[in-house]
């Protein structure tokens, strides 16, 4: 009886065995290859699709504010002026009166 139940347990844990590696070898198969490529790259595209939308949301968002500060009369404050070197920040007139920029 002691031997059945170690033939038992043996044939249940060869078959656990056989089943991971032929999963591992397909895994290495020119398909699974293929497939795994497929899954990963749908995961890249899904991944830049949603910082796309992150980024139209944040300009949107953006250009309510800058839509409401234009109709409450405020000036706009470019806060990336200095980081494109715009000259027309700090003491200089956005438009002189001498139409010279």
């Amino acid at each position: 009886m002691r031997r059945l139940l170690w033939l038992g347990i043996g044939l249940a844990v060869g078959a656990l065995v056989v089943r991971k590696v032929t999963r591992t070898a397909q895994s290495y198969t020119p398909g699974g290859i293929a497939t795994s490529l497929t899954e990963s790259a749908g995961g890249a595209v899904e991944s830049f699709r949603s910082f796309i939308d992150d980024v139209r949301a944040g300009m949107a968002e953006r250009e309510q504010q800058i839509h409401e500060a234009f109709a409450a009369g405020e000036t706009f404050d470019d806060q990336f002026a200095e980081l494109r070197g715009d000259p027309r920040i700090g003491d200089h007139e956005i438009f002189p009166e001498d139409g010279s920029r």
